[in-house]
């Protein structure tokens, strides 16, 4: 599962690998947080050229990594582990380098904190949603809304669904279904990129949501879905039942569900509203 880690409110991307049990890190993004570089490659470019032994050893120290890329597509970026960062970060003058280790080691630390206790990552989610603004009734959807995504994504593998792509699939069924919008289609209308859709949803958004995905679930579970195809039908189906809802809503309150309300902060909206202005 790919996280999205905060230093200092910026964010850097990473993935757990459970075979090896580390973290991997985005390293343009570690070299965009330490530096502010206007251009990340060409100062990783610079580094190698002032440093022939990191040169030499950048294919030993970086690995190619799938991770959402600003425009949310998920591509191979270079990522290293916390060893391969320290040996980076060296090459890097920046004051906050001595910081940025300390916030590397307590990285790793939680990390095996929450393995031993899984109640703790819920903990932390929840505060990292608190610290972001968000308040404490939407959290609670929110939180719900991960563990309904969850049952559904084990029942989808316990029959015969493939991850990543037929997953995507699957959930873009569920999603037009209920809201007549795909997830990429959803995100443009409430000028997101490479951001968390969900986590820009409104508390009505949210509960459709769930509800498209928790009739999914019961449909494959009462009907004993198997294999991609009945799944693609179920997930149909499921979505059809929350769209439905959500229609009579409309109906009855004269105000749609689907909004470009988002939770950017304030700069980052004003430059997608002159993007769209464009």
């Amino acid at each position: 599962m790919t996280n999205i880690k905060l230093f200092e409110s910026k964010q850097i991307r990473s993935v757990w690998n459970e075979t090896d049990q580390k973290w991997y890190f985005s390293v343009q993004d570690v070299v965009e947080v330490l530096t502010e570089s206007a251009d990340v490659k060409q100062y990783i470019k610079r580094i190698l050229s002032r440093d022939e032994s990191l040169k030499s050893n950048w294919g030993t120290i970086c690995t190619p990594v799938e991770m959402q890329a600003a425009d949310g597509k998920r591509r191979k970026v270079q990522a290293a582990d916390s060893r391969g960062l320290l040996r980076i970060i060296q090459s890097i003058p920046s004051p906050k380098a001595e910081p940025f280790k300390q916030w590397l080691a307590q990285v790793g630390s939680d990390r095996l904190d929450e393995i031993e206790n899984p109640e703790l990552a819920t903990q932390r989610t929840r505060e990292l949603y608190k610290l972001k603004g968000y308040s404490d009734d939407w959290i609670e959807k929110r939180m719900r809304s991960i563990a309904i995504r969850e049952e559904l994504t084990e029942e989808w593998k316990n029959r015969g669904v493939k991850e990543k792509i037929e997953y995507a699939i699957l959930t873009a069924e569920i999603s037009k279904a209920t809201f007549g919008l795909t997830p990429s289609e959803y995100k443009e209308v409430k000028g997101l990129k490479s951001q968390n859709l969900r986590d820009h949803m409104t508390d009505l958004e949210l509960i459709f949501s769930m509800l498209g995905e928790a009739s999914t679930k019961e449909i494959a579970v009462n009907t004993d879905t198997q294999g991609f195809e009945q799944n693609k039908r179920a997930a149909k189906a499921g979505g059809e039942i929350a769209g439905d809802a959500r229609k009579q809503l409309e109906i009855k309150s004269g105000k749609k569900v689907v909004t470009s309300e988002n939770y950017l902060p304030e700069d980052k909206k004003k430059v997608s509203l002159s993007k769209k202005n464009e």
